[in-house]
């Protein structure tokens, strides 16, 4: 279940974007992404805006497989200026925004999760350029703000991937399991923000909860989403864990496919 609206999500693909160009503008392209280091900052770029055209492509064809790259028109941009790259990933976003808009969240197109709607797509978007934006500021070295709704919607969006890959048998995924054993996450500066992982003998669970844990990571609601998305190190100061640090640890080397 979405947490916002999908009007909200399809707004936020373009606000992201905008943050992410910001990001990007000014800054070196050939720069090592150090929260993705295969990439480069041009390659993050048109990352983000190959996946948004890919999945407003699916979504406008209503596909029912997934689309190959030579599918979708100008997957990648023409050529490495960087007002071109610029440009390219601002109508990508804007595209595949005003698709999204007009299908509605209902609409049936195929995914690579159980959920096959456009309203997916939206949020999956929109959160895809939540943490490539975190990705492209700590490169850039330029400061990383979210809303807070939308910085709790990752952390739901992603337990529910993981709990999705376990159930699927997972070979990583499927380990995250030992009964008597809870991560819990809070927020400080954000009231509710709070999430309880319980691992048992078959799987773990999670819930919004306050409860005492194996281990709690504490601090602000979007340096706890960054560490949740292996975006910030655990030991950052930033950051406060306390209890059985390596069992934050073992969570996060388990889900940390896709």
């Amino acid at each position: 279940m979405s947490h916002l609206s999908h009007e909200r999500y399809c707004d936020e693909i373009v606000l992201r974007t905008e943050a992410l160009r910001a990001a990007v503008s000014g800054a070196d392209l050939d720069a090592t992404v150090p929260t993705c280091p295969e990439w480069t900052l041009r390659d993050l770029a048109v990352h983000v805006g190959g996946v948004h055209r890919w999945a407003g492509e699916i979504v406008r064809t209503q596909a029912t497989e997934a689309l190959p790259d030579d599918r979708v028109p100008h997957f990648t941009p023409d050529g490495d200026d960087p007002a071109v790259l610029d440009a390219w990933l601002a109508e990508g976003a804007a595209g595949t925004a005003e698709v999204l808009r007009e299908a509605g969240p209902e609409l049936k197109a195929w995914s690579w999760y159980r959920d096959q709607s456009a309203g997916f797509w939206a949020r999956r978007m929109a959160i895809e350029t939540v943490v490539h934006q975190a990705d492209a500021a700590l490169t850039a070295k330029v400061p990383y703000t979210m809303a807070a709704d939308l910085a709790a919607d990752t952390i739901d969006e992603w337990l529910q991937f993981v709990a999705g890959a376990q159930a699927e048998g997972d070979s990583e995924a499927v380990e995250l399991r030992g009964a008597g054993r809870s991560i819990h996450l809070h927020a400080t500066d954000t009231p509710g923000a709070e999430w309880l992982i319980e691992f048992g003998e078959d799987g773990f669970t999670w819930r919004h909860a306050h409860e005492k844990a194996t281990v709690a990571l504490r601090g602000p609601l979007t340096d706890v989403m960054l560490v949740f998305n292996r975006r910030l190190a655990p030991d950052s100061d930033r950051v406060e864990v306390l209890g059985d640090a390596e069992l934050l640890d073992f969570w996060l080397a388990r889900s940390s496919f896709g």
